[in-house]
């Protein structure tokens, strides 16, 4: 006799159904999360990115191809220079974690590596636990502990009902039994200081590993052990200048952190986005264009221009924003302040006296630069010089 499948058991089959039978996961990374934490009203990615959907392929599916990515040599290059910060045991990171992060701690002359392989998403997670429970075991209470360094751990994080499996460049125990996270990225930092929007970027992906970090913490904390310590300053390691030697930087990542995990706790959980699509719906590539347009235009949208640089259907859904007059096109910050507003031609009706009540202050404002506009252009009409006649010369 069968076994009755259980609530997770049978959010993983619809989710298998909405991608796809034949059609592989996508993994949902750092990156992904924090993007997908910057627009938390979107039901289109929260199911896309939960169900693995691969978004660029589905772009392309849809005729709206996006030029969102990395170039394969940037990747090349990263993994050069991941490569040569992690070599020997990662000896050069384990230094620079001391110099930046914990000098008063003993100098990492030798560390513990743990062999994180296992099968599987799950395996490695649970690998990973244990590498980091038997590290912060050994040192509790002393002080004394020596360095451990995992490389590519695996961790878990919940996101709307759904485990998100992650994978940071690196995490460091210390002596006293913290824990780091080392994000490296192959972007130089000049004279001490770097590019602040990728700087940014790199906060918020470290970030979300801080936050499944925790996750493992409250997780490992047994009685009325304290729970191990998730250092909120990670370290950011890039290329020295324009050479291939490491540099590093302390960053704080505490607002980030608190901002990430609100908006991801804000996300609709993401059976509840799957009882609302129809009967049918599947996100397979593979499917005739209409009907996979109409699937994806079965899940409502938050399209904001922030997503040329973090989504890969925003050219998509940038097309059918304009098409339905969407002031949200216009950016997150103008769709504030027009209130109830949400059309370009609602506003317009309402800044021309067409429609919308004279007491709400979003229509007299409107109707008040309306009615600047209309004047400075009449002003501009009547001190504007006559046009010179056909054949007149100039003296």
């Amino acid at each position: 006799m069968p076994l009755p499948r259980t609530r997770g058991t049978a959010l993983r089959q619809r989710l298998a159904e909405l991608r796809g039978p034949s059609v592989p996961p996508k993994a949902l990374d750092a990156r992904a999360l924090a993007a997908l934490a910057a627009n938390p009203g979107c039901k289109r990615r929260a199911i896309l990115d939960g169900a693995g959907v691969n978004k660029a392929t589905l772009a392309s599916a849809l005729g709206s191809p996006s030029a969102f990515g990395q170039s394969q040599f940037a990747l090349a290059r990263g993994n050069t220079f991941e490569a040569r910060v992690k070599a020997d045991g990662g000896s050069e990171l384990l230094r620079l974690v001391h110099e930046k992060l914990d000098p008063a701690a003993p100098a990492p002359v030798e560390a513990e590596v743990p062999d994180l392989t296992a099968t599987g998403p799950e395996g490695r997670t649970a690998r990973t636990a244990l590498a980091l429970r038997d590290a912060t075991t050994a040192r509790a209470g002393t002080g004394a502990g020596g360095w451990t360094f995992l490389d590519h751990p695996m961790l878990a994080l919940d996101v709307a009902g759904s485990p998100a499996f992650l994978e940071p460049d690196a995490v460091v125990v210390h002596p006293d039994g913290s824990w780091t996270v080392v994000e490296i990225k192959s972007f130089p930092m000049l004279d001490g200081s770097a590019d602040p929007a990728k700087v940014g970027a790199a906060a918020r992906q470290a970030a979300v590993y801080v936050l499944a970090l925790e996750e493992v913490a409250a997780r490992l904390t047994q009685g009325s052990d304290p729970a191990p310590v998730v250092r909120h300053r990670v370290l950011l390691v890039c290329p020295k200048d324009f050479s291939n030697l490491p540099a590093a930087s302390a960053v704080d990542v505490r607002k980030q952190r608190a901002v990430t995990g609100r908006q991801l706790s804000r996300l609709t959980r993401i059976e509840d986005i799957a009882d609302t699509l129809p009967e049918g719906t599947c996100f397979a590539p593979d499917l005739p264009t209409a009907e996979l347009t109409a699937a994806v235009e079965s899940v409502p949208a938050e399209y904001a221009p922030e997503c040329l640089s973090t989504c890969e259907l925003a050219f998509h859904c940038r097309d059918r924003s304009r098409a339905q007059g969407a002031v949200t096109s216009l950016g997150r910050s103008v769709r504030a302040e027009l209130g109830a507003l949400t059309t370009v031609d609602d506003v317009l009706s309402a800044a021309h006296g067409r429609s919308g009540d004279p007491e709400d202050p979003t229509v007299a404002a409107l109707r008040r630069a309306a009615a600047l506009r209309a004047e400075a252009l009449r002003d501009a009409e009547l001190t504007s010089p006559e046009p010179e006649p056909e054949g007149a010369v100039c003296r």
